[in-house]
């Protein structure tokens, strides 16, 4: 079956006054399918890179200006094509800053959108019907456009579409309440037009989509009763242009949504596959009208595959990019995954048989010595049942889920393990997920109700099943920090992709108050601690440093307050002998806190919570960090559960700008602003270095004369 996964806010809305739409006016895939351009409907394109879930880039048209059609991105040509105040083409790189200094071009009619199919060309539609290439038009900006469309005729949706090698353009229009379908080959250039059939009584379509399968595109629309159709449509070209008169497209009836007694104002459909559509705004059909779910329909079967309550305003926008869909609702824009299996009668029903597993192999048969000394006069050997085989036989007649559930809110702690690892010994895990939350929380419920009460292992077990994350169990990080079981919370940091900056900062107070003492009695996760211990071994290089950083340029400082504060600090010990600020422990866990994603403006507030003390010692530790990352043989004990070297820059610059007033007046943190100064220094004279060496390779690049050395050569390039 189809199924919606835990979503994440991508960024949030800026709506408005009315609220009546959600202040994005597109939103488009970039280079691949971790990077999305979202545009405002006022003045901005921002670039953001999906799994990180922060922008990375960022362009504004100036004041009086408004962006009129959506920012696409053009894999061919890498540049981002937008048209502002209707006529005036953009074209800009990702480096490009200033978005007035760039390319742009007015254009002789009104522009409807840009579009650029991922495997096509990117082509500009004007709102008056006519389609012209991006690279043509830009070719002779002032061409005449002519009018396709009828005087009282306009564009209500457009996309474009590569099939067979041809790519067209689709667009709908609708006149005097009537709709019809263009649709626009470039390749050879033909025009065809096409009248949808209307609804009664007299209702408008509320979206469209469309997708290419074979020779034949598919077009669905969504109408306010939640009648959802779909036409067909080849993609054989016709034998000549075909406008003037308008084909009557067939439809056929392929679901029809549950409304209620009224109608749908702001439902949104998208085609995910062959039989599975995306439905937004619409209500569920076991949950009654008054709430906005999305859901996913079987359109093969006409059965609810899967479900997620939206809360806030829905704004008739729904975006689908692999595997993800992209809804702005209430004040946020979200991501939610999802999966669409294979369709067939037993998956839409829910009793698709799994495939076979090894539990349902034949038993083992273990040869005897007999057999292997006697020849095969000997007896048979005997089956012998495995461990997996018994671990079956048992759960075959285990409590159901109900019945566990019930028997945790009574249970000892030993009982509760003993329903745990049972339930968790079975092959159906997957189909458990939804058990495993409800499990969650009944026992974090019972924890914190009962001080007496508390299973550390189970919680440790379910959240290893990465089943959870921490909107299924919000209390699950609170309780293990009350109960300062250190290694749950580690757990959960590495396993919840969804702890707020709130939570977080909680769990870095909570270590860096740990004592060494205490974290060393700790039983924490194997990885991390042997991560720690080779990076404070003294068998370390302390002398090759990179990065820009190395204890002669450190020494060869000409800052004046440098060298007094290592006049004044003989006696004390040097940052360069590297001596970690804390213990192998202690440090594993900070470093859990160093690999969290969090928002800058969500972690800010939180982090001024810590105390000067806490705060020095941190970036003590960072500062470590760095100087350790910095050897040359760091890369060589790089493992899995360490931090990276720009997670360990940006927590120093959170540090700093959350208390820089604090560390200027402790006198304690003063000779450490001046190392963190230093090796700011070190790397800006490293990235002038290399932008040096840059500009001379670039001038050896355009000086090189293309001749042919043969299949085999070794060419020497010298650099005075």
């Amino acid at each position: 079956m189809a199924a919606l996964y835990e979503g994440y806010t991508l960024c949030g809305l800026v709506s408005d006054k009315t609220l009546s739409t959600s202040g994005i006016r597109g939103l488009e895939e970039e280079r691949d399918s971790d990077h999305v351009i979202v545009t405002d409907t006022t003045r901005s394109v921002t670039l953001y890179k999906v799994s990180d879930q922060k922008p990375l880039s960022s362009w504004t048209v100036k004041q009086g200006q408004t962006l009129t059609s959506p920012a696409v991105y053009n894999p061919h040509t890498k540049e981002y094509v937008a048209v502002s105040d209707n006529k005036v083409i953009r074209v800009w790189k990702e480096e490009d800053i200033v978005l007035d200094k760039t390319f742009k071009a007015t254009v002789s009619g009104d522009v409807w959108k840009v579009h650029c199919a991922r495997e096509g060309e990117a082509v500009v539609l004007f709102r008056r019907g006519a389609v012209r290439l991006l690279d043509s038009l830009l070719a002779a900006p002032q061409q005449p456009i002519e009018e396709v469309l009828a005087e009282e005729e306009a564009i209500r949706w457009s996309t474009s579409i590569v099939a067979k090698t041809q790519q067209f353009v689709i667009f709908i229009t609708e006149q005097k309440g009537e709709h019809f379908l263009y649709l626009q080959r470039l390749n050879p250039n033909s025009l065809q037009r096409y009248r949808l059939e209307g609804e009664e009584p007299n209702l408008s379509p509320l979206s469209f989509s469309a997708s290419c399968k074979d020779e034949y595109i598919c077009l669905i629309h969504l109408f306010p009763n939640g009648h959802v159709y779909q036409s067909v449509i080849s993609v054989r070209g016709p034998a000549a242009d075909e406008k003037a008169c308008a084909l009557p497209l067939p439809r056929s009836l392929v679901l029809n949504l549950p409304v209620g007694e009224g109608l749908l104002e702001a439902a949104s459909a998208v085609i995910l596959d062959d039989c599975h559509i995306a439905v937004v705004g619409a209500p569920h059909p076991s949950a009654g009208a008054g709430k906005d779910y999305l859901c996913i329909w079987n359109t093969n079967f006409q059965t609810l595959q899967a479900g997620i309550e939206m809360a806030g305003k829905i704004y008739r926008q729904l975006w689908s990019y692999s595997n993800r869909l992209f809804i702005p609702h209430g004040k946020s824009l979200s991501v939610i995954p999802f999966s669409c299996p294979k369709s067939s009668l037993a998956s839409a029903l829910g009793k698709l048989r799994k495939a076979k597993t090894e539990e349902s192999k034949p038993p083992v048969c273990v040869p005897s010595w007999s057999n292997i000394l006697h020849g095969e006069n000997a007896q048979p050997p005997k089956l012998v049942e495995t461990r997996k085989m018994r671990s079956t036989r048992k759960t075959q007649s285990a409590l159901t889920t109900e019945q566990v559930l019930e028997l945790v809110k009574t249970i000892p702690v030993e009982e509760v393990q003993r329903e745990v690892e049972g339930l968790l010994s079975r092959h159906d895990l997957q189909d458990l997920q939804p058990f495993l939350g409800q499990l969650a929380l009944t026992l974090v419920s019972r924890s914190l109700a009962d001080p007496a009460f508390y299973t550390s292992s189970s919680l440790a077990q379910l959240v290893r099943t990465r089943c959870l994350c921490h909107s299924v169990c919000p209390d699950l990080v609170s309780l293990a920090l009350e109960r300062k079981d250190y290694f749950l919370c580690q757990l959960c940091l590495q396993f919840f992709p969804d702890i707020p900056e709130a939570i977080t900062c909680a769990c870095l107070k909570a270590f860096i108050g740990l004592s060494d003492v205490d974290a060393e009695k700790l039983n924490l996760e194997p990885d991390s601690v042997s991560f720690m211990e080779a990076i404070v071994s003294k068998h370390c290089d302390q002398v090759g440093l990179q990065n820009g950083f190395s204890p002669t340029s450190f020494e060869d400082s000409s800052d004046a307050i440098g060298a007094q504060m290592r006049k004044q600090d003989k006696n004390a010990p040097s940052s360069l002998e590297q001596i970690c600020p804390v213990g192998v422990q202690k440090g594993a866990l900070i470093n859990e806190v160093v690999q969290m994603a969090y928002s800058d403006t969500f972690l800010l507030p939180h982090l001024k919570d810590l105390s000067s003390q806490h705060v020095v010692l941190f970036l003590q530790y960072l500062q470590f960090l760095y100087l350790q990352y910095s050897q040359d043989n760091f890369a060589q004990m790089h493992t899995f559960r360490s931090p990276s070297l720009n997670q360990v820059v940006d927590w120093v610059c959170m540090l700093l700008d959350a208390h820089f007033t604090v560390l200027v007046m402790t006198p304690e943190a003063k000779g450490l602003l001046l190392n963190l100064h230093n090796f700011v220094e070190s790397q800006v004279k490293l990235f002038y270095e290399l932008g040096k060496i840059e500009g001379s390779l670039q001038e050896l690049d355009k000086m090189k004369v293309k001749k042919d050395d043969g299949q085999y050569s070794i060419e020497v390039i010298e650099l005075f």
